[in-house]
């Protein structure tokens, strides 16, 4: 009635079913039991530093303090040494590369 390639063809969607089955039951076990798991919660050190005067032109000061304090809410105890544009934009970059493969006289 079938011929063997149908049927071998069958049998190999029954496997990749299979196995993505397990997967997804595997990748669920995974996810309820890290979700139970307790984080461990390391004793916070508050560092007090003094902050140099940023001294950047057309950047307000409350700009800059704004951005440091999330930064430091999101990364913990670091210090932002500079904030300032970068010499080099996509645009620089994208010119270089353009202009990389023309000989040189």
């Amino acid at each position: 009635m079938f011929s063997l390639a149908t049927i071998k063809a069958f049998q190999i969607y029954g496997i990749a079913i299979v196995i993505s089955m397990l997967v997804a039951v595997l990748i669920k076990l995974m996810v309820v039991l890290t979700s139970r798991a307790k984080p461990v919660a390391k004793p916070v050190t508050a560092v007090h530093k003094t902050a140099e005067p940023v001294k950047a032109a057309g950047v307000p000061a409350e700009v800059v303090a704004a951005i440091s304090a999330a930064i430091s809410v999101v990364t913990g105890p670091h210090h932002v040494l500079r904030i300032a544009e970068s010499k080099r934009s996509w645009a620089s970059e994208g010119r270089i590369a353009q202009h990389s493969h023309q000989p040189r006289h």
